[in-house]
C-alpha cells in the first residue's frame, strides 16, 4: 500500500515538472519574439519611423521607434530618434531619459549633448545645461551653438540669483521685472513660474498669477500645491466651475489630500446652488431663485464676489416679479458694492420706471452707458425712459388712474369707475368748477381707454402716446385735447344723462 501511494506521488510530480518545463518554453518563445527580433526588423522599425516621421505622422513614428528600442537595448541611435520624435511631440520630459541613455552608452555622441543641454537650460537647470555644452567645447571648440548656449545658461544662473536677492528683499515689483527675462530662457521651469504668479498674488494681480500657474501645474509630476492654489484663486474670482475643474485635478493625484478635498467640497456646494439659481431664473421661478442666492450668501459669506452676484441677480428677480420698491433698495445696495456694474444699473432704472420715476431712470441709464457706449439693450432702454419721461410730463395714464404700471384690467376699471363717479361735471355747480371736472374726465376716461386696450397699452408702455395727435398719421401738434370716443357730451348746453362706467 506504501508504494502504490510512494508511485502515485512520483508520477503527480513529474506531472508538474513536465507543465512547468511546457509554460518555460512557451515564455521563452513568447520573450524571443519581443526582445529577440532580428536586425532586418529592428531595421524595418526604424525605417518605417523615419518615414512616419517625414510624413508628420508622430503617433505612429513613435510606436515603431518603440518597437526598435525593445528589439535593441544597446543602440544609442534609436534611443536618440526616440527623442526626436518626443521632442517633434512637444514632451521635452520623456526625451530626456532616451537623451541621458543615449549619453551613456555613447558619452562623445554631440548631438545629443547639444539637446539635453538645450532642454535642462528651458527647465532652468543652468548647472546641469553648462557641464553639457561645456562638454560639446571639450571636443568641438569652434561649435558656435554650444558657445551661444553656453553663453545663455551663465546669463541665466545671473539672472536667477538677482531674482531670489530681490524676492529675499520682499520687493516683488523687480522680482516680476527680472523673472520677464528668466521665463524667456527658462519657459519650462516650473519654479520661476510658481514665483512669480506667488509676486504676482503679492501685488494684486490674480489673473496674471493664473496664468503663471496654469502650464507650472504641468511642468511637475506632482504638482497638486499648483492645482490646489490655482482653484483658489479661480474662486475668489467668481469662476466656481473653472475652481472645481482644477481641485479635481489636484484630487487626481492623491484622492486623500485634505487641503484639497476640504475646498473641493466647498466649491461643489456653492457652485451647485448658483446653477440652480440661475436654472430658476431661466425658468421664471424668480422668488425660488432669490432664496437660493440667499443661500449662497450663507455658504460664502467671506469672498465678496458671490455676496455681490448674489445682491445683484435679487436685484433682477424683484425687477421681473414688479417689486419696484423692494427692488430699488436691493439695486441700490448692490451699486454701492459694483458702482460699475451696468446690470444692476439697468435693472435698477427698470424699477423706476415701474415706480413712474422716469427721471432716475434716464439717470440710471445715462450712467450705465457711460461704462459701455455700444450696448444696444442701454441705447434702447435709454430712449423709452426719456420717452415716458416726455408723455409723464404731458399725461400719464397710470398716475391719472392712480395705478402700477402692472396693475391688470380689473384693476383699471376699477380705479376708473371710483374716479369717474368722483369726476363727473354733474356733481359741479359752478361753470369754472364744471370745465376743470370735464377735463379731468377726459382725463380718466383716455387713460381708461389707452390702458384696457392691449394695442395702445403696449405702446403706452414703449414710450408713446397713442392719443396724441402728434403720433397719429398726418396730426398736428397742439391743439386742445380731444375726448377719446371721437365727441365731447359736455359741449352746447346742460347735459344731465347717466354713464355706465363699464
Amino acid at each position: 500500500m506504501t508504494i502504490i501511494m510512494e508511485s502515485g506521488r512520483r508520477r503527480g510530480l513529474n506531472s508538474v515538472l513536465s507543465s512547468l518545463s511546457l509554460l518555460c518554453v512557451v515564455l521563452d518563445l513568447q520573450l524571443d519574439g519581443v526582445l529577440g527580433a532580428t536586425p532586418v526588423e529592428i531595421e524595418h522599425h526604424l525605417e518605417m519611423g523615419r518615414k512616419l516621421l517625414a510624413a508628420g505622422q508622430l503617433a505612429e513614428a513613435l510606436s515603431h521607434y518603440h518597437s526598435a528600442v525593445e528589439g535593441d537595448s544597446k543602440s544609442y541611435l534609436t534611443y536618440y530618434k526616440r527623442a526626436t520624435v518626443f521632442l517633434a511631440m512637444g514632451k521635452s520630459k520623456s526625451a530626456l531619459p532616451d537623451l541621458t541613455q543615449a549619453i551613456q552608452l555613447k558619452p562623445d555622441f554631440l548631438a545629443a549633448r547639444l539637446q539635453r543641454g538645450n532642454i535642462l537650460l528651458k527647465q532652468g537647470s543652468t548647472q546641469e545645461a553648462r557641464e553639457d555644452f561645456q562638454a560639446v567645447l571639450n571636443h568641438s571648440p569652434d561649435h558656435k551653438e554650444a558657445h551661444d548656449q553656453l553663453l545663455k545658461a551663465d546669463k541665466l544662473e545671473s539672472l536667477q540669483e538677482e531674482v531670489h536677492e530681490a524676492h529675499r528683499r520682499g520687493d516683488c515689483r523687480i522680482a516680476v521685472q527680472v523673472l520677464e527675462h528668466v521665463i524667456e530662457l527658462s519657459p519650462w521651469d516650473p519654479e520661476s513660474r510658481e514665483l512669480r504668479a506667488e509676486c504676482y498674488i503679492q501685488l494684486g494681480e490674480p489673473r496674471k498669477a493664473i496664468m503663471d500657474l496654469t502650464p507650472a501645474s504641468r511642468l511637475r509630476a506632482d504638482n497638486r500645491a499648483a492645482f490646489l492654489k490655482l482653484s483658489q484663486l479661480h474662486y475668489s474670482l467668481g469662476e466656481h466651475h473653472d475652481s472645481l475643474n482644477q481641485v479635481r485635478e489636484c484630487l487626481k493625484l492623491d484622492q486623500d489630500d485634505k487641503e484639497c478635498f476640504a475646498l473641493y467640497k466647498q466649491v461643489k456646494k456653492l457652485s451647485k446652488q448658483l446653477d440652480s439659481a440661475e436654472e430658476l431664473i431661466s425658468e421664471q421661478r424668480f422668488q425660488e431663485a432669490i432664496e437660493k442666492y440667499e443661500s449662497v450668501m450663507r455658504t460664502e459669506p467671506n469672498v465678496a464676489f458671490y455676496t455681490n452676484k448674489a445682491k445683484e441677480r435679487t436685484c433682477f428677480c424683484l425687477v421681473k416679479m414688479k417689486s419696484a420698491e423692494e427692488a430699488v433698495d436691493i439695486c441700490s445696495e448692490a451699486h454701492q458694492r459694483e458702482p460699475q456694474n451696468i446690470h444692476i444699473l439697468r435693472d435698477r432704472a427698470e424699477a423706476y420706471i415701474l415706480m413712474q420715476e422716469y427721471e432716475k431712470a434716464v439717470e440710471d441709464y445715462q450712467e450705465a452707458r457711460e461704462f459701455d457706449q455700444e450696448n444696444q439693450e442701454l441705447r434702447e432702454g435709454l430712449d423709452r425712459a426719456h420717452k415716458l419721461l416726455k408723455i409723464s410730463r404731458k399725461r400719464d395714464y397710470y398716475k391719472i388712474l392712480g395705478v402700477s404700471r402692472s396693475a391688470n384690467k380689473q384693476e383699471i376699471i376699477k380705479a376708473y369707475r371710483k374716479l369717474a363717479q368722483q369726476w363727473h361735471p354733474d356733481n359741479f355747480q359752478s361753470e369754472a368748477d364744471k370745465k376743470e371736472a370735464e377735463k379731468k374726465f377726459i382725463d380718466i376716461a383716455s387713460a381708461k381707454e389707452v390702458l384696457t386696450d392691449p394695442e395702445m397699452r403696449q405702446k403706452f408702455d414703449s414710450g408713446e402716446d397713442p392719443l396724441d395727435p402728434e403720433n397719429q398719421q398726418g396730426g398736428g401738434g397742439g391743439g386742445p385735447r380731444e375726448w377719446p370716443f371721437g365727441f365731447n357730451p359736455f359741449e352746447g348746453g346742460n347735459f344731465h344723462f347717466k354713464f355706465n362706467f363699464n
